[in-house]
């Protein structure tokens, strides 16, 4: 038998992009085997989409950046299936899609972007509006969870010691706000932790 010639490394990012590594945990472990409406809010250039594109995914997708929506709609073009008309340009506390609309959404390091507390609960609420019962919302984004000394404030607008400015969340944030929509922890809350440079936080939630 003649083994192949082709890495492996590349052999997975043709089929998985360069996806996030912990929404890759959620699709091995079945949570998208029977979501099939997806929305990629925050798309950027399209990094977490083509497993979805390439597998018979209904994806719709947002972004704010004119930039990132072209690119997003060409990788959607060369997968076929339609889904580059449901790619839109838009900010995320005022979504196009119609109230539970979608059986899962995905918006990975993004909701860190928000301008404050009143701006990220708008984000997250209309988030979750579009979600359908059953439905699963995952996110990663920027936490003050085991750095908390190195921080001025441990919710809100802070620098890290990485020297960006981002909003970041604590736990009791994240449960708040998860007994505010009504949701139910799908996990515990994760976090990994780069060196006490700055934290990311794993933030998953099922719509009863």
């Amino acid at each position: 038998m003649i083994e192949s010639l082709i890495p492996d490394s590349e052999v997975l990012r043709a089929q998985f992009g360069e996806i996030d590594i912990y929404l890759f945990d959620q699709l091995a472990r079945g949570r998208f085997d029977a979501r099939r409406r997806i929305l990629d809010a925050g798309c950027g250039a399209g990094r977490n989409l083509p497993y979805f594109l390439a597998h018979g995914f209904e994806v719709h997708a947002i972004d704010a950046d004119p930039r990132a929506v072209a690119s997003a709609r060409a990788l959607a073009r060369s997968a076929g299936g339609g889904a580059e008309a449901r790619i839109r340009q838009g900010e995320l506390d005022a979504l196009p899609w119609a109230d539970g609309s979608m059986d899962a959404v995905v918006c990975s390091a993004v909701l860190h972007f928000a301008r404050d507390h009143a701006h990220f609960a708008r984000m997250v609420d209309d988030l979750w509006r579009v979600l359908a019962p059953g439905g699963l919302f995952f996110a990663r984004l920027a936490s003050s969870i085991g750095i908390e000394p190195l921080l001025a404030a441990t919710t809100g607008r802070v620098r890290l010691p990485d020297g960006s400015e981002r909003f970041v969340v604590d736990e009791a944030m994240l449960v708040q706000t998860t007994a505010r929509l009504g949701g139910t922890l799908a996990d515990p809350i994760k976090t990994t932790n780069v060196q006490n440079q700055r934290c990311m936080t794993t933030w998953t939630l099922t719509n009863p």
